[in-house]
């Protein structure tokens, strides 16, 4: 099944899906899905998914900022499903509250970005 690697744009690939913490840590990895395969797919079926929706990945664990406690969440891209533990950007016509909140998530989301770097 050689074509299920070719992705959208046109060459062979392989998915990889990573959680990196606030750190640029690797904390979990998913590998081997066929490139055509969408990250939302390969994330729905990962045993990342299965733990988070069960609640062991991140068992009763909270963070405090300021003097506000909050649970722990993974923040993903819009392709990603809104659940209670995965926060998204917002998408559609915004208003300028939701393009804030948009920046502040993208800013949170380069450490991912320099981990893979």
């Amino acid at each position: 099944q050689g074509s299920q690697y070719i992705n959208r744009k046109g060459y062979f690939s392989m998915v990889l899906q990573a959680l990196v913490d606030h750190k640029g840590r690797f904390t979990n990895i998913n590998v081997g899905w066929p490139g055509k395969v969408h990250d939302t797919r390969v994330f729905r079926n990962s045993g990342l998914f299965r733990w988070l929706q069960e609640g062991i990945y991140f068992p009763d664990q909270k963070i405090t900022i300021g003097d506000v406690e909050m649970p722990i969440v993974i923040l993903g891209d819009p392709a990603y499903p809104l659940m209670p533990w995965l926060m998204k950007p917002y998408t559609g016509t915004l208003d300028s509250s939701k393009e804030l909140f948009n920046y502040r998530l993208s800013k949170c989301r380069m450490v991912v970005q320099c981990a893979f770097g």
